[in-house]
């Protein structure tokens, strides 16, 4: 016999699942089985129906058919015998569910057939699939019983028992080894404590918790007082396993610091850009610069910070879904002498911006004069601690209010290829961007771009399959530029864009004026610096 193809379809002739044994389009088996309900007579006990070129060999179920295309020369006998096997194909496994029910048959099992409907046949048609292609290959029927495809379905591995029982017994003895160490670290503690001497930390007279903010982006930077301890300690039997210094991941020597702070202090302008791996954007594996900041050195006795995050998301189209700022103006003083001040800000926002001050400082004298000032004007900001004491939100769907836009352009050639075009151009020219990177995903296969032409430089990192596109400075005198390269793949693999960059100009026209005294009387030096930093940048 030749077995073309076996199938589960409703009493329309709509195929739930089908797997064809031999070549055959997709319209062709479709139009069959919708043929297939108009030739079968009713009231009529027959389990096959026949037509000028194939045989159905079904079984009715009050909702579904099981079906069995055959060609005219199959022995009808082994017909019948092939379509008991498939109806025998059940939930059977006595360690999980394999499979939920195909259908009932003439030899039903009782124990093992549940229901017969298509959330059933849907929720399981891959291991349907798997159970017919063990039944029969190449159109003719294997030697098989039902335990054995049972068998050949379950993939039951021995080395794979020995595996998981093995991997059990390392965490368990892994969870000894941590509960051991944890005791370990309580003893030791214990005995520090015991020959130790208690610190009290000087109180103030405001308060650094009502500083906090409510933005989790925005929480002040505060330094806990280490705790000093005498320097005879007791003997202890347990001695810690490790030593009094461990290595600390991303931080720099003390001479590289130095270094860098001579430097700047001769006049040297060195930029901050390490590079470092992106948390939310680590999709497409593109490379994040940190913020230019001053040196410690360089800030003064009063010290202001303002920073915006930035968020946008975009269409392939250039359409723009959402353009999210928030920003926030932070404080330090280094001293409460240097406490009771107020600081003016100069605000030429046009748009909808909505402005918040903190719930400690004066909102009438910010609304009033743009001052931020304490409400009670005697009493100081807390020395050492960035506090937040402006911020603000703006929101846009406008692509005028973009800072930078992309416009990718991949044209699929007849031969499999791709040639893509790139080209960015600066909205906002008061901006001035800086270590741009746009990093575009390519197709999987490890293949090389062959790059064609680039205003900048580029990387192509073959393990993530993406192409980083860096450029130094974006500004009014360098607008606009292009990439242009070719590789084998499609539309979509150039998506979604990711674009990243730090400027010092701030995006809403939102600035620090000047830092007074309490009373308005008297100017106060100060040191500034703003940063304009993306958060999420991308050309879905």
């Amino acid at each position: 016999m030749v077995l073309l193809a076996a199938s589960i379809c409703t009493k329309t002739g709509k195929p739930l699942v089908s797997r064809q044994f031999v070549e055959m389009t997709r319209s062709r088996i479709e139009g069959l089985l919708a043929a297939f309900p108009k030739l079968i007579g009713t009231g009529k006990q027959h389990t096959f129906v026949e037509t000028d070129t194939v045989r159905y060999v079904y079984q009715p179920f009050d909702k579904l058919y099981m079906v069995l295309l055959t060609t005219k020369a199959s022995n009808i006998l082994e017909d019948l015998e092939t379509l008991r096997l498939f109806s025998r194909v059940v939930i059977v496994d006595q360690l999980h569910l394999i499979w939920n029910l195909i259908i009932s048959c003439i030899y039903k099992i009782p124990e093992y057939c549940k229901s017969v409907d298509e959330k059933e046949v849907f929720a399981h048609a891959f291991e349907l699939l798997s159970a017919f292609d063990e039944i029969v290959a190449l159109g003719y029927k294997e030697s098989v019983n039902l335990g054995q495809i049972r068998t050949y379905t379950d993939m039951d591995s021995h080395d794979e028992r020995v595996y998981d029982a093995m991997r059990l017994c390392q965490e368990r003895e892994a969870k000894d080894r941590m509960k051991q160490k944890a005791k370990e670290l309580d003893l030791q503690k214990r005995s520090q404590r015991s020959g130790g001497s208690k610190s009290f930390g000087s109180s103030t007279g405001i308060s650094s918790n009502m500083y906090s903010s409510s933005s989790a982006d925005n929480k002040p930077d505060v330094t806990p007082t280490p705790v000093t301890y005498p320097s005879e300690t007791p003997s202890s039997s347990i001695r810690p396993s490790t030593s009094g210094k461990a290595m600390k991941l991303g931080t720099k020597g003390k001479n590289v610091d130095t270094f860098v702070d001579q430097l700047k202090s001769e006049g040297e302008i060195v930029a901050n850009t390490i590079p470092v791996a992106s948390g939310a954007g680590g999709a497409t594996g593109k490379i994040k610069t940190q913020s230019i900041s001053l040196s410690e050195a360089q800030k003064g006795d009063v010290h202001l910070k303002q920073e915006e995050k930035l968020t946008v998301s975009c269409t392939r189209d250039g359409g723009v879904e959402n353009l999210e700022v928030h920003g926030m103006i932070m404080l330090r003083v280094k001293s409460e002498e240097y406490g009771r001040i107020v600081v003016a800000v100069n605000n030429k926002e046009s748009r909808n911006v909505q402005l918040q001050t903190h719930p400690n400082v004066d909102k009438k004298l910010f609304t009033n004069e743009s001052l931020i000032g304490l409400k009670n004007a005697d009493r100081p900001f807390p020395a050492n601690q960035e506090v937040g004491v402006l911020k603000w939100r703006y929101t846009s769907t406008d692509s005028k209010d973009l800072p930078l836009t992309l416009n990718c352009w991949p044209n699929e050639t007849p031969n499999g290829g791709c040639d893509v075009n790139i080209e960015y151009e600066l909205q906002q020219p008061n901006l001035i961007l800086k270590d741009v990177q746009i990093s575009v995903p390519l197709p999987s296969g490890g293949q090389t771009p062959s790059i064609g032409k680039i205003d900048g430089d580029y990387q192509f990192d073959s393990r993530k399959t993406v192409l980083n596109w860096s450029l130094p400075v974006i500004d009014e005198t360098n607008s606009e530029g292009s990439l242009e390269f070719s590789i084998r793949g499609k539309t979509a693999d150039f998506f979604p864009i990711q674009v990243d960059f730090v400027a010092e100009t701030p995006f809403c026209d939102i600035k620090i004026a000047d830092v007074k005294t309490a009373d308005k009387n008297k100017s106060v030096s100060y040191s500034h610096e703003t940063n304009l930093i993306v958060d999420k940048y991308e050309y879905v």
